[in-house]
């Protein structure tokens, strides 16, 4: 499980150490998690949100060594921020993803962009960050934002298990937050199959415990939203027709503050299942197609 103790430095693997932001809540689970690639001469993923602290813990874990690279999966606010205060206390480039920063006035169940990332490199698909005894690769796994990446670890002297750093696209206490318009669901079901042909032993996300099965983890995932997408398609053909009458029915065991948030999902199915010719949308409301 994940560190209840912010600031706390975990080994969880070999080449790998953790430590918690002090940032808990219902979307960030216990709070973001950075992790620590290496010794000696290490990467950060995920440096976190913009609290003191929590730099100043990433610095004390890394006392004596040198930060070749800050990387980021994405730029939700819970993510990158904290990237610029650790570039500048230790002189490491940012490298990652690329900037992204939606205007997004609608009901969110994640954190809005940073509209202040800024990364000395972009990696494309298949680009690696390399190190002392480690190295890094990119793996692009749009869907929970267009932007967002995997950082792929291949297994090292003690432990032959690969890692994959899943930031927000795989998560093992949460399904993943899906919000148009930058949010996809047809290109978050790719990013998924994508890993299914990767063969990685353990996966270390951005919020909550690591996924110690990935393949079966991430079945699960895709049949729970194949799932939603036959109760959005059952409701249709009920006649219900707006998004906030299927929320209604469909979540009924959360909070209806939340209905909004959950809209946004519904709707980036129903997007997923209009590009695959199986509803239609006429102004606010869907139909199914003839």
């Amino acid at each position: 499980m994940a560190s209840a103790t912010p600031g706390q430095v975990e080994q969880v693997h070999p080449l790998v150490r953790r430590v918690l932001a002090a940032n808990p809540s219902p979307f960030t689970y216990t709070g973001t998690q950075t992790y620590i690639v290496g010794r000696g001469e290490v990467a950060v993923i995920d440096p976190g949100p913009d609290l003191a602290e929590h730099v100043e813990a990433i610095l004390a874990a890394t006392a004596g060594e040198r930060i070749a690279a800050i990387a980021c999966t994405h730029t939700h606010r819970d993510h990158s921020p904290a990237s610029r205060a650790l570039a500048a206390a230790s002189g490491a480039p940012i490298i990652g993803c690329a900037p992204l920063a939606i205007a997004d006035d609608g009901p969110r169940a994640d954190a809005a962009f940073d509209f202040d990332y800024a990364p000395d490199r972009v990696l494309a698909d298949g680009e690696r960050i390399e190190g002392d005894g480690w190295a890094l690769e990119a793996v692009a796994t749009p869907g929970h934002t267009s932007n967002h990446l995997c950082f792929a670890l291949a297994g090292e002297g003690d432990d032959t298990r690969s890692a994959l750093f899943t930031g927000d696209h795989v998560m093992g206490w949460s399904t993943t937050v899906i919000a148009p318009p930058d949010g996809d669901m047809t290109a978050y079901f790719s990013s998924l199959d994508k890993l299914l042909a990767r063969d990685d032993s353990i996966y270390f996300p951005a919020h909550g415990p690591a996924v110690e099965t990935p393949a079966s983890h991430v079945r699960a995932l895709i049949a729970h939203r194949r799932m939603r997408e036959k109760q959005i398609l059952t409701r249709l053909g009920e006649g219900k027709r707006e998004i906030p009458a299927m929320v209604a029915e469909m979540y009924t065991d959360i909070d209806p503050r939340l209905h909004g948030a959950a809209g946004r999902s519904v709707l980036a199915h129903l997007r997923d299942l209009e590009r695959r010719g199986l509803v239609l949308q006429e102004d606010e409301a869907w139909t199914l197609a003839a």
